[in-house]
């Protein structure tokens, strides 16, 4: 019986899913190549014809998005970056600021014009580095995020 199904298994199409009746977390089931495990549609035949076999049941589920991890790997991956960048621009600023108050106080005190010294110019520059970083976020992900992940949503509704 085992050299039949190791036969069976041996032949696999890429349309085809064999899974347990009560399966479940499919998802999990998914190989890192991005392909579920296959077996030809005839194998049920083959597999009720064996010997020693009762019955055989199966069914066919397509499962197919043409590109579906990939596209997923470039989202998470793009929106990644793109999450970085805009921390890491309104944060870094202000952790520099905070710097140059504790270590720099001598250059923070310096005036520079009408009461207004390097620091306090400094501490009212994080509003607009802040707002810049959230308009830059906003429009990046305007232009290749969220076209990404409307392709995704639309190939999903389409199965």
């Amino acid at each position: 019986m085992n050299t039949t199904f190791d036969k069976l298994f041996a032949a696999t199409s890429a349309d085809v899913t064999v899974n347990p009746k009560d399966f479940e977390g499919h998802d999990e089931a998914v190989p890192d190549n991005g392909r579920p495990a296959t077996v030809p549609a005839s194998a049920v035949e083959r597999a009720a014809s064996a010997t020693g076999a009762e019955s055989a049941e199966g069914g066919v589920v397509s499962m197919s998005v043409p590109g579906r991890h990939s596209d997923l790997r470039r989202l998470r991956t793009s929106y990644r970056s793109l999450r970085r960048v805009a921390v890491l621009t309104a944060l870094g600023y202000f952790v520099v600021f905070l710097l140059l108050s504790g270590f720099a106080k001598d250059l923070m005190g310096r005036p520079l014009f009408a009461g207004l010294n390097v620091g306090l110019a400094l501490g009212l520059c994080q509003v607009p580095v802040t707002v810049l970083a959230v308009v830059r976020y906003e429009r990046t992900a305007r232009r290749t995020v969220d076209p990404l992940a409307a392709r995704l949503r639309r190939a999903g509704e389409a199965r």
